[in-house]
C-alpha cells in the first residue's frame, strides 16, 4: 500500500514538474521486494507498531484469535507490533539498474520494501516492516552510489537534541558518529535508524552520507547545510 500510494504521488509529482520545465525524463515506481532472514532475531522480538489503535478488549481478542503481538502505544490505545528484520538483498536490483542505465528516475523500496524470505527456493512474503532508511542504504550500496542522501524532518543532526547544550553536527566522520551512537545521542524511532543506515552504507563501500530536510537539500548538496558523514 505504501509503495503504490506514495510511489504514485512522487512519480506523478515529478512527471508534472518536469513537463512544466520542458524536461523529457521518465519516472517509474518499482514495487520492490526486499529479502530478509526468517531466522532474524527480530522475529522473536516484534517492536514495530502497525495498523489502527484498538481498545484493550479488542486487542486481547485479536491476540487470542490471530496470534498477534500487541502493545500499549503511547497511552493512545493498543496496536499490533511486528518484527523489523534487517534487509539482506533487493529482488528487483537488476530491474532498477536497467532503468538507471536508460536515464529513468526510479522510486524504489518504498516503506522499506515488501519483506520476503526464501523458502524451499521460492520467495514468500512474511509479516514484518523493514526500516526504510536501512533498505534505501542497502539499495544505494548495491548500486555503487557514492553519496547517499537521507531526507528527514530536521535540517541537521544534533547531539543533546532539544537541551540547552544542543549542538549541530555539520560534518563528522564515521568514528565520531559511532561514538555519539554509543553515547545514546540518537533516539529510537527518530535519528537512530538514520545513523545506523548511514553507517551501513559507509561500511558497504559508500563514501558520504548527507542528512537534511527537503527545504535545505540544494544547499546541502553544495555543502552549505545538512550533516555530512564520511568514512
Amino acid at each position: 500500500m505504501t509503495q503504490g500510494e506514495i510511489g504514485f504521488a512522487l512519480q506523478n509529482s515529478m512527471q508534472m514538474t518536469f513537463r512544466k520545465h520542458g524536461i523529457n525524463r521518465p519516472v517509474v515506481t518499482v514495487v520492490t521486494q526486499v529479502v530478509v532472514d526468517k531466522n532474524d532475531p527480530a522475529f522473536q522480538r516484534p517492536t514495530k507498531p502497525i495498523g489502527p489503535f484498538y481498545s484493550k478488549e479488542t486487542a486481547e481478542r485479536k491476540r487470542k484469535e490471530l496470534g498477534w503481538s500487541i502493545i500499549e502505544d503511547a497511552a493512545r490505545g493498543y496496536r499490533r507490533v511486528v518484527a523489523s528484520p534487517l534487509p539482506k538483498d533487493i529482488v528487483e536490483l537488476e530491474v532498477i539498474k536497467g532503468c538507471l542505465e536508460r536515464d529513468i528516475i526510479v522510486v524504489a523500496v518504498g516503506g522499506g520494501g515488501i519483506p520476503v524470505t526464501f523458502d524451499d527456493g521460492e520467495l514468500k512474503g512474511i509479516e514484518a516492516v523493514i526500516d526504510k532508511d536501512r533498505a534505501s542504504a542497502l539499495l544505494a550500496a548495491k548500486l555503487g552510489i557514492e553519496h547517499f542522501i537521507i531526507s528527514t524532518e530536521v535540517p541537521e543532526v544534533y547531539i543533546n537534541y532539544k537541551r540547552p547544550n544542543q549542538q549541530k553536527l555539520c560534518s563528522i566522520t564515521m568514528v565520531e558518529a559511532k561514538k555519539h551512537f554509543a553515547d545514546g545521542q540518537f533516539s529510537e524511532g527518530s535519528m537512530k535508524p538514520k545513523i545506523e543506515a548511514a553507517m551501513d552504507f559507509l561500511n558497504n563501500g559508500g563514501k558520504m552520507v548527507t542528512i537534511t530536510d527537503p527545504e535545505h537539500l540544494i544547499a546541502a548538496l553544495d555543502g552549505e547545510a545538512g550533516t555530512r558523514i564520511t568514512k
